[in-house]
């Protein structure tokens, strides 16, 4: 028999957006789906995860343990934010889309016009540039104009602009509930089979 392929590797970035908790919960579920997971993350995103989880990784010296805990983390590559010569950044290095989770305003703002100041925002002008599902998950409220403007221009290039706003038809139990329900979709809009959350129309959510 043919053994099955591998599907290709998924990118991950982080950015210094509230919601730390999305990004550890998805990588927790790829790198749990068997998937292969090419991660990312900024400098704000460490500090908003010592705020948020009590947890800053070294950028320097990643060590998968310190963010993710007791994950088989054998599939996680890690990038600097800085390493451009990362396969990551350039588009004959084939994925299976890319998520940047949470999203910050800033960069939002420079994937939509095309900055690539770091390997997030050069991943993403890639994975538009390409034809391939790049998926924003912003976390901020209340949106200005300019945020608008920045979510349509992302979307006209091909971006999928998916708001951390978990939804209550499921009758969350408790913020894990409400994490899974986000990361769920972000799991559809990948192809990813899932059952991290209650769909509408299978139950009455209990």
């Amino acid at each position: 028999m043919t053994p099955t392929p591998e599907p290709p590797p998924l990118v991950v970035a982080i950015t210094g957006a509230s919601g730390a908790p999305y990004a550890i919960a998805l990588l927790r579920a790829l790198l749990t789906l068997g998937r292969r997971v090419h991660l990312t993350i900024s400098p704000s995103a460490v500090e908003v995860m010592q705020a948020e989880i009590g947890r800053a990784p070294s950028l320097d010296a990643f060590d998968p343990g310190e963010l993710l805990g007791e994950v088989d983390a054998s599939r996680l590559v890690y990038h600097d934010h800085r390493d451009f010569s990362a396969g990551i950044a350039s588009g004959s290095f084939l994925t299976g889309g890319m998520v940047v989770v949470p999203c910050s305003m800033s960069t939002l703002g420079a994937i939509a016009h095309g900055i690539t100041t770091n390997l997030v925002t050069r991943a993403a002008d890639v994975h538009l540039k390409e034809r391939r599902k790049l998926i924003l998950v912003p976390r901020e409220t209340p949106l200005s104009l300019i945020h608008l403007e920045n979510m349509t221009q992302a979307t006209r290039a091909g971006a999928v602009v998916l708001p951390a706003a978990p939804a209550w038809y499921h009758r969350p139990k408790g913020l894990e509930d409400m994490v899974a329900f986000v990361v769920g979709r972000i799991c559809d809009q990948l192809g990813i089979p899932n059952r991290l959350i209650s769909r509408w129309g299978e139950g009455d959510g209990e």
